[in-house]
Formats: structure tokens, sequence, C-alpha cells
């Protein structure tokens, strides 16, 4: 410094000057790195004069000093003295030295040392500047985190400029063009714009530069390019974006290896800069490893060209220390940390270089024990993060704890054991909560000990103890020992004592307010010491902050109880004495005690979230706030799916204060989410929860809507306004801020809700913004909102004025849809509407596109939105399924097509493992299959979708039911559709009351379609199927049924099957076994059943049962040729049963039970007639009990042989019965005939026969002017057919004259079948005259008895003839219709015998087969058709001409007469004629019961 002063004054020493600057420079270097710039401001000041006073000719030599001088003073902070530098040097580098000027120009836009006017006129002047004072005010904007909103814009005109920009082969510009696209591809690389980075390169590429550092750093520049691309899938750490990562580190290493080789300082320095840039997202702890090459490279380079780029060099050497450290390598690692040391000039890493530098010593100290508290409890950490996942939980807990021990010896232990239970002390008396309160005191009273420590020890190597605290705290975390966790994350936040201090609790429910304490209440060595922590303390603070936050969540799991959730009282399982009342768990003190530590432990974690939070205002990373507020949203998922956001309020209110303040960063999915859970708060509570006039009336209701209260308003429109601003944010202007449509439809969904409570309605532009310069978002916004707008209708609020449907149909298809499961729920919700609407063709339309665009992509979407997915699908089947159903119209084809969309909505509810829509599917589908089940046929056609639809729902009830997580579209009552089969509720038919029952019912269904082709084996294995997969309830009884019934038929052993039914009713067990005898095979199987089904009946109440079972037992036993005397004896029995059951007269029947079962009888009690003597017929009263002892006796009659000695006494027998069933009844039905009833009778019985005679001639004139009638009408359209066959004839005649005799033919082919017409119609007035006669037969045979009826109706026939020709009268007849009693002839009192199944007769025994003719005519008996021929004391009887027997004159009238009528009154009741049976399989037993019936 002092060569230059005495070599100015004399010209020829200025060399001299120039030596010294140079010499100068050499030497200062040194002190060209940060926090050494402010020492070499005087002496190179004093360099520059000096040259400046000899007037150096290199200009060029000055300029780069000057230069340098201008960089020392921004460093040093002295930004006046800058820009009185720049004043004068700024006009001697534009002149003197141009192609310097740029740089100079850059630094001073970019920090703003001269007047932005002045600096904008420099612009003007050359393209180059303009860009440059761009890129550098963008520089400028980025460091205070101040970026325009038209930074694209911008960018794009930079670019645009810049390439249309002609360099005129100019060797300066050219190359400064190049520098130019370089600085601002790196600009947009930092910006991460990719698209004009991207244009950059390929500009750079066309320039075919042949400087070698040039392309080295256009290859270095591709590499950066190629990184950032990976984007979203390396901030995921996917396992192939970090492989694909790996393999451009690589790449990048070649080419620096390359540029070591050329030796260009700066080309070097901008390869390592990028080389670190994309290095940087695996400096994690699992990952860094595969960097240790890539980074040692950097760190030789710099070392060897001694790059001034300190602060770089410093951080690659702290991390290679860390790389070193996990290999335990210490020796190196320590070689880097004192490198790290040397290197960081500021400061800025020194507090965690010397720690880490410190616990690498200590491990090295192999025999040596520390003296200092902290170097113990870092070898006790270093050697707990040493344990392997082999060692045992007690062994790390163990070395933890000493860590602990060595730090806080007097207290640690005991906040320890706040949750010892062992330390728990409980007393003598013991409550139902003495347990929890005592715990929950232990803990309160432990923790609080952990203040003190602080107290005692004061601020002592507090930064050290912060750091060494928060280590154990997250290596504990890490290792899942969570006591010593939350323990050490006490003793760390102890520090933190700018902690808000709140007088008030947060409770949940309630608007809170949050005290904080004030800056009064500190302590100055509290105040001193928030002052002067760092920001990398502070960050350890925030970490340790949300690690005791989530090991406070994982102690109130371990209570059992969910963050933020009130505490359960346990059930009481103690024994207590008879009256005793439980006390209710809300006016105990204890467990008061126990559920306000659960609460505070609640709001503990809170309070630590929402402290790191602020600290993350107070530093000003935006990431610490981001991930409080995840934290808080995730542990708090179960309340925002619950609906119960309105307990997290405050907490949401106070963290999107911070983040406005704050700012984010690449994490609007976040905000949203946040501005979502607020909103949906705020409004919930003013939500009704039910809407009565949607449920009982079609028509909406036109409500008066009230103003609101001031309270609520507040809270409505703050969510409004919280949702417009993260709706205006993601609008699509940004791109950056762009969130996925699924995101921001719950944010639509809340906003519309929200303006409806406001009673606001929603414009012609449906929410979007003119100003939006993304359409396929504004678009998609329309959709939605229209969409919402139609769900929220009709519920009792304001109703909004919406679109047609048609038109949002159509908006919605010409929407660009980003986001799939969005596009397709979109069409299921129009699908939805369209069918609320009763519009079919839209609904078809948007089902069917919804289902092909859905099966488009369904296998594209993860397996959470493939079930999403799914679910859809299934609804619009179901939906599609019902619309058609609803416009059948009585087309059956359609009705299969409708049955084809819900096996189809099975089988996507199948995909979504969703047991309820499944079974929803199915109902629909057995309710559309119903009717046409009856046939055959119809079952054949469904048995391939009834297989598929078991399958799905077999599929699905085996797998497990996974419980939805998925945040609801809706948490309020909406008119939109619902999934997981709750729709609306609506009425199926018969066999899907419910699940199981639909299920035993399909299988039922599918067995019968394999019964219908006589398949039983295919039967049988659908019916073991339907076992194995039904549970063991009683709907499998149906199954067990039919599978008996199967095995019986196929002769197999169904002894484990009957068994099922022994704790069934022994009525329903008597019915199985008497289907099951119908069903065997062999005689032994029969007569097994038979009698197992006779024995079950046991009870009094079924003896009406045990009877028919009896007589059928005879009657099977009869024709399988049994000894007659036990058929005679079962017939005894039977009339045994019958005589010992006295009916209460006062108890009247129900309808009779199914085919097989008993019929519910009066309730029958055991007679005190004794056995040994003969009861009188008087004492019977009953219609039931005498109907059934005629037809047993009839049995018997029929069974044994005319000669034999009891033939005549049994037909006596019936004929009584009979006789005494019709005094009963009509003596007891004139006693309900009224009186006016009786005068009108007598008033008939003075009708002549003349004017009957009278009658009866109208009516056959009234018949035959019907038949002419009829005549004349079919004469009319023969002559009509006749006319147009002769106008064919004609036309015929005159076009084709040659087929004149082909028509000859036809004619005579006419006449003939005229003819046969004719005799068609002889045939048919032949048998209507044979008709007549019949009928006139019937007429004749009433007119017998005419004489008997014309008496009053209280006159009771005496004698035989009477009864033979008696007939009841009208009256009488209409009261056995409408009497319910047993002493009447009517519907209740004389029911139907057993029905069996008709199989073909087989031969009889007993000489019976020549009778077979006659017993086929004898089942439909009547008095036309019975003959009889007297020959002395007998009579010959034959049925419609064929004989049937001779039996004597008595028994022949006794039985007959009693009985035919008996037959026309019985007939007359039940409305219709004795019906005609076919043969029967036992043909005896038809002759019976046809005596019954």
């Amino acid at each position: 410094m002092t060569e230059p002063s005495p070599a100015v004054s004399s010209p020829l020493y200025y060399f001299l000057v120039f030596n010294a600057s140079v010499l100068y420079w050499n030497m200062v270097r040194p002190f060209l790195k940060p926090g050494y710039h402010h020492l070499v401001i005087p002496s190179l000041s004093q360099i520059i004069t000096v040259l400046n006073q000899t007037e150096e000719e290199d200009k060029e030599w000055r300029a780069e000093l000057m230069l340098e001088l201008l960089e020392c003073y921004l460093q040093a902070g002295r930004k006046e003295d800058a820009t009185k530098f720049c004043l004068t040097a700024a006009p001697f580098v534009r002149t003197q030295v141009p192609h310097k000027y740029r740089q100079m120009f850059s630094t001073m836009v970019r920090y703003e040392v001269l007047d932005d006017l002045m600096l904008r006129e420099d612009k003007q002047q050359s393209i180059i500047l303009s860009i440059t004072y761009h890129i550098n005010s963008l520089k400028a904007k980025l460091d205070k985190n101040n970026l325009p909103e038209n930074l694209e814009q911008i960018l794009r005109k930079m670019y645009r400029d810049l390439s249309q920009y002609h360099d005129q082969h100019v060797p300066t510009i050219r190359e400064e063009k190049i520098l130019l696209l370089f600085e601002l591809g790196r600009l947009c690389l930092t910006l991460k714009n990719e698209p004009i980075a991207s244009d950059c390169l390929q500009y750079l590429k066309k320039m075919e530069t042949e400087d070698t550092g040039k392309l080295l750093e256009m290859e270095g520049l591709e590499c950066e390019l190629d990184a950032l691309r990976l984007g979203s899938k390396l901030k995921m750490y996917l396992r192939g974006a970090v492989e694909e990562q790996l393999l451009i580190i690589k790449r990048m290493d070649n080419i620096l290896q390359r540029a070591i080789r050329l030796g260009n300082p700066t080309t070097i320095h901008v390869l390592c800069t990028a080389q670190w840039n994309i290095c940087l997202p695996l400096l994690q702890h699992n990952l860094r490893h595969h960097l240790r090459k890539p980074l040692t490279n950097i760190a030789e380079i710099l070392e060897k060209v001694d790059s001034l780029m300190i602060l770089l060099r410093c951080q690659v050497h702290m991390e290679m220390a860390y790389i070193e450290q996990d290999d335990d390598r210490v020796e190196p690692a320590i070689e880097h940390m004192q490198k790290a040391m040397r290197l960081d000039s500021l400061g800025i890493y020194r507090d965690k270089i010397k720690i880490t530098y410190r616990r690498l010593q200590l491990g090295t100290m192999l025999y040596q024990s520390p003296d200092r508290p902290e170097d113990k409890a870092t070898m006790a950490i270093e050697q707990a993060k040493k344990a392997t996942p082999k060692d045992s939980a007690r062994k790390k807990r163990a070395i933890l704890v000493n860590a602990g021990l060595a730090l806080a010896p007097d207290t640690f232990q005991i906040v320890l054991d706040s949750e010892n239970e062992s330390k728990v002390s409980i007393g003598k008396i013991k409550g139902r909560f003495t347990y929890l309160c005592a715990k929950a005191r232990h803990h309160i009273l432990s923790v609080d000990k952990a203040a003190g420590h602080l107290r005692r020890l004061g601020y002592e190597n507090d930064k050290d103890r912060i750091v060494i605290w928060a280590e154990l705290a997250k290596v504990a975390w890490q290792q899942d020992v969570w006591d010593v966790c939350r323990t050490a994350s006490r003793f760390c936040l102890l520090y933190d004592n700018v902690k808000a201090k709140r007088s008030t609790k947060l409770k949940r429910g309630r608007k809170k307010k949050v005290i904080e304490g004030s800056m009064s209440d500190w302590a100055p060595s509290d105040m001193a010491m928030h002052k002067q922590m760092p920001p990398d303390l502070l960050r350890k603070i925030a970490k340790v902050l949300f690690i005791s936050a989530e090991a406070t969540v994982h102690l109130l799991r371990s209570e059992g109880v969910q963050l933020n959730n009130q505490a359960i009282p346990p059930e009481d399982l103690s024994q207590h004495p008879a009256g005793y009342v439980p006390e209710p768990p809300e006016s105990n003190s204890e467990w008061i005690t126990y559920r306000t530590w659960i609460e505070n432990l609640s709001q503990y974690a809170m309070n630590n979230w929402m402290r790191a939070a602020e600290i993350g205002q107070e530093l000003g990373e935006s990431w610490i706030v981001q991930n409080a507020v995840v934290y808080v949203l995730n542990h708090n998922r179960h309340l925002i799916l619950a609906g119960r956001q309105k307990e997290l309020v405050e907490s949401l209110f106070h963290f999107l204060s911070i983040i406005k303040i704050v700012g984010y960063t690449e994490d609007s999915v976040m905000l949203v989410m946040l501005c979502n859970a607020l909103a949906r708060g705020l409004i919930m509570s003013w939500i009704p929860t039910q809407t009565p006039e949607k449920s009982k009336k079609n028509v909406r209701p036109t409500l008066v809507h009230g103003p609101l209260e001031s309270s609520t308003l507040s809270d409505i429109r703050a969510a409004v306004e919280v949702c417009e601003f993260a709706l205006n944010l993601t609008n699509g202007n940004v791109p950056e801020d762009i969130v996925p449509t699924n995101v921001r439809q719950h944010l639509i969904a809340t906003w519309v809700k929200a303006k409806q409570l406001l009673q606001q309605q929603i414009g012609q532009r449906l929410g979007t913004d003119e100003q939006s310069t993304n359409e396929d978002i504004s678009s998609v916004t329309r959709v939605l909102v229209a969409l919402e707008m139609y769900s929220c209708n009709g519920l009792g609020l304001m109703d909004f004025t919406v679109p047609p449907l048609v038109q949002v149909v159509k908006m919605a298809s010409e929407c660009n849809w980003s986001d799939h499961l969005v596009e397709l729920q979109t069409l299921t919700r129009l699908t939805h509407f369209a069918y609320m609407a009763h519009d079919h063709e839209v609904t078809m339309a948007c089902s069917q596109n919804a289902t092909q665009m859905g099966l488009k992509h369904l296998r594209s979407f993860e397996p959470s939105n493939a079930k999403l997915a799914a679910e859809m699908l299934c609804m619009v089947s179901c939906i599609q399924g019902r619309s058609i159903m609803e416009n059948l119209k009585g087309r059956k084809q359609l009705r299969l097509a409708a049955a084809k969309a819900f096996v189809e909505s099975a089988r996507f509810g199948g995909l979504a493992n969703s047991n309820s829509l499944v079974m929803m599917a199915a109902r629909h589908y057995w309710n559309t299959w119903l009717p046409l089940l009856s046939s055959p046929a119809n079952r054949k056609k469904a048995k391939a979708s009834l297989q598929r639809i078991i399958s799905i729902i077999n599929k699905t009830e085996n797998k497990k039911q996974e419980t939805d997580k998925t945040l609801p579209l809706h948490q309020w009552p909406s008119a939109d559709f619902q999934t997981g089969g709750t729709g609306p509720e609506i009425p199926f038919l018969p066999g899907a009351e419910d699940d199981l029952t639909l299920r035993a019912a399909l299988y039922t269904l599918l067995f019968n379609s394999h019964a219908d082709r006589n398949d039983w084996e295919m039967g049988l294995k659908v019916l073991d199927e339907a076992v194995q997969v039904l549970p063991r309830t009683a709907h499998r009884l149906l199954i067990f049924k039919h599978m008996v019934i199967v095995k019986a038929k196929l002769g197999q052993n169904f002894t484990m099957e009957i068994q099922k039914f022994k704790d069934e009713k022994e009525s329903y067990l008597a019915s199985m076994w008497y289907r099951l005898a119908q069903n065997s095979k062999t005689v032994c199987g029969e007569l097994s059943c038979y009698q197992n089904a006779i024995q079950a009946l046991q009870k009094p109440e079924n003896n009406w049962q045990k009877v028919d079972y009896i007589m059928e037992f005879s009657e099977w036993m009869y024709y399988k040729q049994f000894p007659l005397d036990d058929v005679f004896d079962h017939l005894d029995w039977a009339i045994e049963i019958l005589l010992s059951m006295k009916p209460n007269e006062d108890a009247l029947e129900p309808e009779p039970k199914k085919e097989g079962q008993a019929s519910p009888a009066q309730s029958l009690t055991e007679s005190t007639v004794p056995s040994n003597q003969t009861a009188s017929l008087d004492q019977f009263r009953s219609v039931r009990q005498l109907e059934a002892l005629a037809r047993v006796h009839i049995l018997r009659a029929l069974m044994a042989s005319p000669s034999a000695s009891s033939y005549e006494d049994d037909c006596l027998m019936a004929y009584s019965f009979f006789k005494h069933i019709l005094q009963i009844s009509l003596t007891e039905g004139v006693k309900l005939i009224p009186e006016k009833n009786l005068q009108a009778v007598s008033s008939q019985l003075l009708l002549t026969k003349k004017e009957k005679e009278k009658e009866k001639e109208k009516e056959k004139e009234r018949e035959k002017k019907e038949k002419e009638k009829k005549e004349k009408k079919e004469k009319k359209e023969e002559k009509k057919e006749e006319k147009k066959e002769e106008k064919k004839e004609e036309k015929e005649e005159k076009e084709e004259k040659k087929e004149e005799k082909k028509e000859e033919k036809k004619e005579k082919e006419e006449e003939k079948e005229k003819k046969e017409k004719e005799k068609k119609e002889k045939e048919k007035e032949k048998k209507e005259k044979e008709k007549e006669r019949e009928k006139e037969k019937v007429k004749d045979t009433k007119q017998i008895s005419t004489s008997a009826s014309n008496k009053p109706p209280d006159e009771i026939p005496t004698s035989i003839g009477e009864w033979a020709s008696y007939s009841c009268s009208e009256d009488l007849l209409h009261v056995f219709k409408q009497d319910k009693s047993d002493c009447t002839i009517n519907s209740s009192s004389f029911q139907k015998p057993v029905s069996r199944s008709e199989q073909p007769a087989r031969s009889l025994p007993r000489g019976w087969q020549a009778q077979l003719p006659s017993l086929k005519a004898a089942a439909g008996i009547s008095l036309a058709d019975v003959t009889k021929e007297e020959t002395g004391r007998s009579f010959i009887v034959s049925v419609k001409g064929e004989q049937l027997s001779t039996v004597s004159t008595h028994s022949y009238k006794a039985l007959l007469l009693s009985t035919s009528s008996f037959f026309q009154t019985a007939a007359s009741v039940f409305k219709k004629p004795p019906p005609t049976a076919s043969i029967p399989r036992y043909p005896c037993s038809r002759l019976g019961n046809a005596a019954a019936c």
C-alpha cells in the first residue's frame, strides 16, 4: 500500500502502481469470503483511487476492481457508499469498458443501488440491458418473496425478446446473448417454470457455440431440467423417481469431471452448484449414502480451485460428515467437521458444527467416561442409535433412560414414572372410577415436577441441552419408546419460554377466547433467552413440539380415547345388591377428574401444534406452519368425518391467519382442505337436521324464511368469505395454485350450502369470475355449482333458481375433465337428478355415458378411487334399472333389460367390495323377476343371472368390509344420491324383507330351476352350497326342508338334516315328516316317516293335524296291503281322538296355513266323557268334529267288504253325522236370520208354480234371442268377407286373365271351407242343446224339492224323504257364508283335509281293479249321475252309467240321500260345486275326501 503513493508523482513509475495493484489483488483474495469484505474496502478503494490518478491504460483492469469494490460495499451492508461509488464508477464502465457494464448494471438492479428511474433510462438503450433489468428485478423480488402475479407473462416476454434479438454475428453481442439465455434458463429453473427453461435450452443448442465450457454448461442445464420434470414424483419419494434422480446425479458427475479436465473455474463453479441443487432432495438419512461419491467430488474440486463459495463448501463437508457418521467412520467424519468449522466464516452453522463435532469426539472415547452430564447423555444417545431391530425394547429403553437421568437426575425419573401404573396409589376405598382418578392425579402431580428442574438448573449450557433433549425425544420416538419420548419432550419444551400462557382452556363446541401471556409476565432472563435463541434452535423446538403432540395422541389412544373426544365411562362389572341404583358418571367427582385430565391432554397436543405454527410465523418459514396444519387435520380426521368441525373452529382460524401472513409454498391442497374444514365448522350447527316436508309430501311447501340471528349471520358470512378466498386462490389464474378437482369440489359444495343459508341466489355465471383465465376450471366449476344447487333444493330452505337439467348435461359434456373420477361422479349425479325428475330419456342417456366412461377408466384408477368408481357405477346401473321398471307399460322385454341392469349393478357392487350395495341390487333384481317366477320357462331364463347374483353375494360376503374413511361430499341433508345402499326406503316384495331371507329365497329359486328339469343332483349341490354359505340362523330351515325332501327322493340318508328341525314346533316337524313320507322311495322309509309324523304331534292343540295324518296313514297302509286289522286300529284311534276333543264354542279359527301344516283350529282340551261310555250324538256341536267323524266312517265303509258286519253301521254313522251337521247348522242359522228377513222369506213362499214357470219361459226366450243375435252377426261377417273376396276376384280378372283356372280352384276350396264351417256350427248347436237338456234335468231335480223348500226355514226335516228333497233358503246360505262359528257350515268349521301330491294310480287290492272306472266318476258325484235298480232288498248303484256296487236299500238311502242334500248346501256356501279331482295316488282316499269336500 505504501508503494503506489511515491510512484504517482512521476509517470515513469506508473508501472509500479499497476504491479502493486496486481500483487495486492493476489494477496487480498482470501479476504473476499463472506464476513470479511468490510476489511478490504479501505485498501481496495485506495488502489482504485491511485489507478484513476495515474490514468492507467488497462481500463478493463480498473473496471474489474471497481466491480469488486461495489460487491464489497454491498456485502458489508454499506449501501449508501455503494450508491456514491456507482455515481462515478458507472459512467466510466459504460463508456470505457462497455462489455463490463451489463455485469455492473445487473448488480445495481439486483440490490437497488441507484434510483429506479435512472436504471429504467439505462435499460432503454438496448434489449440486452432491458432483459438484464427484468431478470435482476425478478431476482430481487424473489429474495423478498414478492413475485408478481403475471410472472409467466414476464418470463415469456423476456424469452421472446431475447430470441428475436439478432446478434448480427458480433462476437460480444452473441456472447452476451448466450449468457442471458443461461441466466434466464436458470432463473426459470429456480421459479420451476419448465416450459420456458426448456425453450432457452433448445435455443442455446441452435446457436451452435464452439466454446467447450458453454457446451458443458448446456449439459448441466439439461440435467437440472430433467430433475425438475420429476417434480411431484420425487416429493413423494417414489422408488422410480429416486432411481432416476440418482442417474441424473451420475450424469452430472461425469460432466463435472470433464469440466475439471477443461480447467475453466467459471464452468466448474456453475456445474458444482447445479450438482448440489440436484443432490439436495436426496439428503435424507436413509438416502444420503448414495451421494458419497458426488459430494466427495464437489468438495475436492472446490478445494482444489480454492473456491470462494465458502458456504457451499461448508454445507458439503457437513453432509459428508453425516454420511461418514452413519457408516461409523468417525475419523473421516471428524475431518469433514473440522473443514466445515474452518469454512463457516459467518458462524451460521457454528453451534450445529460444534455439537456434532463434540459428539464425534465422544465416539472416539472408548475407555473414558466424560465428566459433563451433557456428554454422558450424548454418549448414551449415540449408543441407543446403534441399536438394531433385534434388540429388545427393554434394552433400548434402559439406554434412553440413562441419557435422561444424566441430564436431569433429580426429576427425570419422577416425570417418567407418571405413566407407571405400578406407582399409582389407590387406597383402601375402591370405587368404579377410583383407579382412573388416581392415575390422572398421579400423572398431573408427577409432570408438574419437571418445571422445578429448570428453576434449579438455570440456563447453564441451555443451547446444548435443548439439542440433546430434542435428540433424545427424536430417538425415543423413532424406537417407539413412548414414555421416554413424552418425558424428554416435556423437558426440552421447558426452554420454550415464549409459549403462550393461556388462562382459559379451549372447550369443544364453544367459541373460545385465547388469552396469551403478556410480555410483562416473562422474567428478564426469559426475554433474553428468547431474543438470543437462534433460528436453528427454534426449528429444533418446533420439531419437538410435533413429536410431543404425536406422543400425547399415542397416550390418549392407549387410554381408549381419540384426540378431542370425550372419555367413555368403563362398564361396571361388579356385583350389586337388588335395588341398587347406579350413580351417573357426570355427578361422580372421580370421573370428572379423569375426564378433565383427558381433555387437558387433548388440549396440550393442540397447543403444541399451534405453538409450532407460531414459531414458523416467527421464522418466516411456511413449511413449519404447513406441517402443523397437516398434523391437526390428520389427527382430527375422525372429527371431520363425523361432522364435528365446529370443535376445531378456533384452532383452524388461528392457523389460517398465520398462513395468510407467512404464505404457503406449493401446497394449495392443504390450504383448501383447511378452508373447507373451517367453513363447514362455521355452518354445520346452523343446518337443519330434519326435513319433514320432504318426507311427508312430494310437493315442496312454500316456506317463509325469517331473518337470521346476528351470530348466525356472522358465522355463515365468515364461512362464505373463507370459501371465496380459497376458490379465488385456486381458480387457475396462477398455475402453481391449481388443485385437483375433487378437492375443489368439496369447497364448492360448502360454499353453495353457505349461500343457501344466507338466502342468497347464485348468478348466471354460477360462481365463476369473468376475469378467470383458465376456462377449463371455470366450465367445470359451473357444472359442479349447478349440481350443488340441485342437491340443496327441496329441503325446506331457500330454493335456488337452477338451470334446466338438459342444459347442465350439455355443459358437462363440453367440459375438459382433468379428473375422470369427478366426471363419473358428475354423470352419476345427473342420472340421479334426471331419475328424480322422471325424465326417462335423460336418465338413460346419462347412465349409458357414465357406464361407458367408467368402464373405460376403471382399471386406470388407484385402488381407493377404483372402489369409489365401482360404487358410482353400481348406483348408475341401479338407477337405470329402476327407471326402466317405472316405464315398463307391460313390456316384458324391458323387464328383462331392467333385470340385466340390476345384475350389472350387483357386479359393480362386488367390485366395490360393498355388501350393502350388492344386496340392494339383489333386492331390485328379485322384485323385477318375482312376477315371472311362476313359470318354469321364466325360471329357466333367470337361471344364469341368478347364479351370477349368488356368486357375487358370496364373494362380497367373504371379503372384509372396510370402513369408508373418505370425506363425504355432503355432511348435511341432501337431495343427492347416497352410496352404500343408504338411499330412499323402497317397499320390497315378499322374499326380500332382509338380507338373509333374500339369500335363502335366491338359493330356493335356483334349486327350483333345477327341480323343473328333475335334476335333483344339481339341486342338492345348490342346497349344500347354501348351507355352507348362509350363517347358522333360522333362515336355513327352508334350505334344509328342500334338502331333506331331495335326499328322500334320491334315496339318501337325511338323518343329519332332519335334526335341524328338532327345536321347531311339533306341527312343523310333523309336516316335514309327512312331506318325507310323500317323497320316500321305499315302503320302509314311508312307514317310518308316517310314524314319526304322527309321534311328533303330542300336544292337544295339534290333534286335528294328528287325525289327518292317522287317516292318511291308514289309507296308505290299506293301499300297501297291510293287514286290515292294523288299518282299522288306526282309524279307531282317529275316532277316539275325535271323540275325546271338546272345542271351545266361542273360539274362532283363523285361516288355514299352507300345505302340509296343521290347521289352527279351536283350542282343544281333553273331554270328560269316559272312553268306556257311549257318547250321545247330541253332545257334539262342532261341525268340524262331526264332519271328520263322518269322513272316518266313510273310509271304514270303503275299506271293508259290503258283506262285513261293520259296513252298514259305518254308513249309518256317516249318515247320522251329516244329518246332525245339517240340524245344528239349520238350528243355529235360523237364530242368526233377522226378523225382516223372515218376513221376506214367508212372502216368497206365496209364489205359485205358474209364476216360476213363466220366469223360466222368459229365460228361454232371452237365450234364444241372444243366439239369434250371434247368428246374425256371424252371417254379416261372412257376407263382408264374401264381398271383399268378390272385389279381389274382379281385380284379379281384369289384371290377370291367365290365372282363371287357379281362381276356380280357390273358389272350390272356399266352398269346402264353408261346408266345414256349417258342419261345425251344427255340432255346436247339438252340444248347446245337450247342455240345455242337462240344465233341465237339474232344474227338474230342484223342482222336486220345492215342496219341501216352501216350508218356513225354522222347520227341520224329520224323515229320510224330506232330507233327500230338502233345499236351504237363500237367507240361510247367506248366513252360512258370513258366519265363522263352529256351529254352522262355513269355511272355518269345514276345512279341506290334508292335500296330497297326485301320482299315477297303482294296482288296487282286494278286487277293486274292476271298479276303477266307477271310482273315477265318483270323484264328481251328483244326483243326476246316480241311477239305481231295485232288486228286492238291495240296489245296484251306477254312477254315470257305470256300476259301482250293490248295497242294501237302507244303507244306500242313508248314505246317498243324506250326502246329496249335504252337497247342495256345502256347494252353495262355498260358491262352487264339489271339485272334480283327477286320479289320486290312493284312489280310495278320494272317495272319502270327496264326501267331505
